[in-house]
């Protein structure tokens, strides 16, 4: 994972769990691996990775278990609001930018609908 320098790494892994989440490769009910495995994986440090996972826990995506570990949540409905603020914070993103190039709403939308529809080979989500 790469990190962007002008936003802490806490929050930029806040986000990359979140998506680990609403996209299933954390399925709902499945036990997160422990923080040091985590860190060791991301390469930052387990404090890091702990204030990250302690902020899943306090938005619902996960709970923790005192013998157990880690867990992400069972509920449906937690993990699609996560989703649907992952997708309205890149959706803010696009509009912000699109504006910015003097795009229409119209040309943004079109835009955007040639781009839903065309194949995701090659890309990465």
């Amino acid at each position: 994972m790469e990190f962007d320098p002008g936003s802490p790494i806490w929050l930029q892994l806040v986000d990359e769990f979140t998506r680990r989440i609403v996209t299933g490769q954390w399925p709902a009910g499945t036990r997160i691996a422990g923080v040091r495995d985590l860190a060791a994986e991301l390469k930052v440090n387990p404090n890091t990775v702990q204030r990250a996972l302690a902020e899943l826990e306090r938005q619902g995506l996960t709970r923790s278990e005192r013998t157990s570990g880690r867990f992400v949540t069972d509920d449906p409905a937690a993990i699609d609001e996560a989703r649907l603020g992952l997708a309205a914070g890149a959706a803010e993103d696009f509009a912000r930018r699109a504006q910015g190039l003097g795009m229409s709403l119209t040309a943004a939308r079109d835009l955007l609908g040639r781009h839903w529809l065309a194949p995701k080979e090659g890309i990465q989500e």
